[in-house]
């Protein structure tokens, strides 16, 4: 049986009608390329450009604190959250082309609650180091991830999210900085102008485009500690730690397999590398607690899942199809880690197990038993 029969075998056993099958072989392709070619020699691997310049804002941090060098990295932060603010002329020149007109007095920046509470860190990860974000308060998160990832526009944040990657960002600080060296060297070439340099620049994304985390320190997935038996303090430090590891599984499918997404497989994969290192094993009954189906088969509105329905969205069927998957294939991944839950996890065998959860389909997942065999 080749791996299509399986998926479609899975997916009828568990109800899916013809339609459906449909659907979810598209919505559950894996779209991971592991190609052994382009994976390091070593994890983890070198740094990107970019963490040089963020080491920089960490050390400047320290001495300013956070909210002001953030200023002056993150040009969005220079506007509000407005409806329509990312149409306009300042807004589109600032972002776009790096240029801020400061005496423009109708431009307020972007306001925070508490940003004392603002941090930045250089965290390590298997896929090598990471800028992160701490924001200490829920509205601040709110609009930090408003400003970045929805150009100033109100548009909404669910409850459920406490985080994101950002990739791809352009940092006109970067650029400044390249430019200014450029200048220097520029005395030695009359023959050379800013506008050719910036075009050839412009072709080398690693020299002003960023990835990063942002992060909040609130209660995981806004489930409360005492629905897992905890307290709130806690339930709250291990959130930061599944928060922090679920979004450096991320960083590591995008840099090394070229995918990055809100699906459900993403989400599995993530969520499992978050709960493992937080407390040293996995827990599916955490994990259908974070995503709303710890009643199943009742879903509970406002639970993660329905933040991965797919676009265009699963139909109703589908979507009930894809939580009777999802069930299964939570209980064999524990099942799976039980495997290890008593072993050291050495930094080789992390990276095995993530390498061998990308090659699989959600389908694959949840046809027991889960046979994983490690890369060493």
């Amino acid at each position: 049986m080749n791996k299509q029969e399986l998926r479609i075998n899975v997916l009828t056993e568990i109800g899916a009608i013809s339609s459906e099958v449909t659907e979810l072989l598209s919505y559950n392709e894996n779209l991971f390329e592991s190609n052994k070619s382009q994976l390091p020699q070593t994890f983890p691997p070198s740094p990107e450009a970019h963490i040089a310049a963020w080491q920089q804002y960490v050390i400047e941090a320290e001495k300013r604190g956070a909210y002001e060098i953030l200023k002056q990295v993150l040009v969005q932060l220079q506007f509000p959250i407005i409806s329509g603010i990312s149409k306009t002329q300042e807004y589109r020149s600032a972002t776009l082309r790096g240029k801020f007109d400061n005496s423009n007095k109708n431009t307020s920046g972007l306001i925070f609650n508490e940003p004392e509470k603002l941090q930045i860190q250089i965290y390590s990860t298997l896929a090598g180091s990471i800028p992160v974000i701490i924001v200490g308060n829920r509205e601040d998160f709110v609009s930090l991830v408003q400003a970045i990832t929805k150009r100033n526009e109100p548009q909404p944040i669910p409850d459920s999210m406490g985080a994101c990657i950002v990739s791809g960002y352009n940092n006109w600080n970067r650029i400044y900085q390249y430019k200014k060296q450029w200048e220097i060297k520029k005395n030695h070439d009359s023959n050379s102008d800013w506008s050719s340099e910036f075009k050839r620049l412009i072709s080398r994304k690693e020299l002003y485009q960023d990835k990063f985390i942002i992060l909040s320190t609130g209660n995981y997935s806004n489930i409360p500690g005492i629905e897992l038996g905890l307290t709130e303090t806690e339930w709250q430090q291990i959130s930061v730690k599944i928060r922090l590891e679920h979004e450096c599984t991320h960083y590591f499918t995008h840099r090394f397999f070229g995918s990055m997404r809100n699906n459900l497989l993403d989400e599995l994969i993530a969520d499992y590398r978050g709960i493992v290192v937080a407390i040293g094993k996995y827990r599916a009954d955490w994990f259908l607690h974070f995503i709303g189906l710890e009643s199943f088969p009742n879903y509970r509105e406002g639970g993660r899942l329905q933040n991965y329905r797919g676009e265009p969205p699963l139909s109703e069927g589908a979507f009930k199809i894809l939580q009777a998957l999802v069930i299964r294939a939570a209980k064999n991944l524990e099942d799976f880690d039980k495997q290890f839950s008593r072993c050291s996890r050495t930094l080789t065998d992390q990276v095995a197990i993530l390498l061998t959860l990308s090659k699989l389909t959600l389908e694959e997942l949840a046809n027991a038993p889960i046979i994983l065999n490690l890369e060493k």
